[in-house]
């Protein structure tokens, strides 16, 4: 399986996150699948793509042109897929990817978050997006996606594109099922 990780490119961040991140890194070589993600070197990015390098899974990196132009394409990339920019890796990574897992991560990382869902609310595919809730990152969205349901905002229970795993036990069963 092609498995996109949404995550952040930023340094300064909680060190655990780190941690978790190279585990999935190594989850998802030592299960035979290819990770998907978006090309740089810096942050959580980088964290695992090299991760799922070095336990011998390929890595797919869409990269858009500003972060070749900024010397930050990682090292750990087997297949290079070059793009214009960020609309176009949105694009490309859905393509090229059967389920997406979203690790801590800003306003990029929600951006990929919520086209893959509103793309497969109105029928585009159906494809997943897993929130790994690290350490309680995504109990602030969670509550926000309640309210809209709530309010009569969305059609649909967010949960039928949206799932959650509160760990690496978690993720391994949806990506299972």
């Amino acid at each position: 399986m092609k498995v996109c990780v949404f995550c952040s490119a930023n340094h300064d961040i909680d060190r655990d996150f780190y941690t978790m991140t190279w585990e999935l890194g190594q989850l998802l070589a030592h299960n035979g699948h290819t990770l998907v993600f978006g090309g740089t070197d810096m942050g959580l990015m980088e964290c695992v793509a090299k991760s799922a390098h070095e336990a011998g899974g390929q890595v797919i990196g869409v990269v858009p042109s500003k972060v070749e132009e900024n010397g930050h394409v990682s090292e750990h990339v087997d297949v290079h897929i070059p793009c214009d920019n960020l609309n176009d890796r949105k694009a490309l990574m859905m393509a090229q990817s059967d389920v997406f897992i979203a690790l801590p991560g800003g306003i990029g990382t929600l951006d990929e978050i919520f086209s893959v869902a509103a793309s497969a609310t109105i029928g585009y595919h159906q494809k997943p997006v897993i929130l790994y809730n690290m350490k309680g990152f995504w109990n602030s969205l969670l509550s926000l996606l309640d309210d809209l349901t709530n309010s009569k905002m969305t059609r649909k229970q967010w949960q039928n594109y949206i799932k959650v795993a509160n760990s690496m036990e978690e993720i391994q069963s949806l990506l299972e099922g």
